[in-house]
């Protein structure tokens, strides 16, 4: 799977050249396979894995030669410019999190990534790195997702929610309100809409979608397995009789739209954001179409430099911060 997707990848980044963490054995006949991809990928062997059950802290400490960690030293010493992985999801960011450093300014860095809307697309953070937020731990995940929005979606001025259980005021944890009431009364450049609930997650009413790791985790999810539904209950109407495949035949373009801008494998690839460095995490039962996905995510992120523009647009951010009120309590590498 992931050496079909960096294949499929070159389509789109033919000028990125790959370092392969792993199984020397096991990798050098697959890519054997794939001829273009050869020419510009190197295996780096090692034959220590982080396994998907394994503590974070435990990987951190053990795993100094698995292949997650050594394409995680590759993007920190300069060799590589970002690191993709479809590994264990805490153990990376533990990693990440080690060798690369966070921003100025930032106590937990946040994983973000797209999702299709009515309008279009939006970004939502956190989704799983951060089970437990403070209220000021979602206030820079807010500024970073404004400022992703701006570089990444190209959106000139995004709007920000905090996801909760109700657009009242008073509702939602302590949490949230706070970090509502900080938004709300900032000089910071952000236009900041207020709480958001679920069912504005798909209408697009924010560009941003701001939120703990354990809601927007379970979000994401929700989602993604209701995008697998409706395409699986649509094929199965358009393909139970004469007239719905009559129809299907008729309707093949826009339903070839409607495929796309729902699959959640064109959408794949989450981006740990507050690190000093590229990080992207694809899901880990993705196919091949879904790591080229998170491969072209990494490599757009190098291409353009984006990531210097968050640092350099988040270290603004943060001196309004600081001066408002807020005191905080190239070559693509897979392992």
């Amino acid at each position: 799977m992931v050496l079909e997707g960096i294949d499929r990848a070159l389509d789109r980044c033919p000028d990125s050249r790959f370092l392969l963490f792993g199984d020397g054995s096991r990798l050098t006949p697959l890519l054997d396979r794939h001829p273009r991809l050869s020419t510009v990928a190197e295996v780096r062997h090692t034959s220590d894995v982080v396994t998907d059950d394994e503590k974070p802290s435990v990987a951190l400490r053990t795993a100094r030669n698995s292949s997650m960690r050594l394409a995680i030293d590759a993007v920190g010493n300069g060799e590589a410019q970002g690191v993709v992985s479809a590994g264990n999801t805490g153990a990376l960011m533990a990693m990440a999190k080690f060798v690369l450093k966070t921003l100025p300014g930032i106590d937990r860095p946040a994983i973000a990534t797209y999702f299709p809307t009515r309008r279009g697309e939006s970004v939502m953070l956190d989704l799983g790195a951060n089970v437990e937020c403070s209220a000021d731990n979602l206030v820079q995940f807010a500024v970073m997702g404004e400022v992703f929005a701006r570089n990444v979606l190209k959106l000139a001025q995004p709007t920000i929610g905090i996801l909760n259980v109700g657009a009242e005021g008073r509702k939602g944890n302590d949490a949230v309100r706070q970090a509502a009431t900080i938004l709300a009364e900032s000089d910071l450049p952000i236009r900041f809409h207020g709480f958001v609930e679920g069912d504005d997650i798909g209408a697009g009413t924010v560009d941003v979608i701001v939120t703990d790791g354990f809601t927007g985790n379970i979000a994401l999810k929700t989602a993604e397995g209701m995008a697998r539904l409706i395409m699986h209950e649509l094929k199965a109407a358009l393909t139970g009789s004469f007239t719905g495949r009559l129809g299907a035949a008729l309707a093949r373009d826009a339903l070839r739209a409607f495929r796309d801008h729902l699959d959640p494998r064109r959408y794949n690839g989450a981006m740990f954001l507050g690190l000093n460095g590229i990080c992207v995490k694809s899901h880990g039962g993705t196919d091949a179409l879904g790591f080229a996905s998170a491969v072209q995510v990494a490599s757009k992120l190098v291409t353009d430099g984006l990531n210097e523009g968050i640092k350099a647009d988040y270290a603004h951010f943060t001196t309004d911060i600081s001066e408002d009120r807020i005191e905080p309590s190239g070559q693509v590498a897979t392992g």
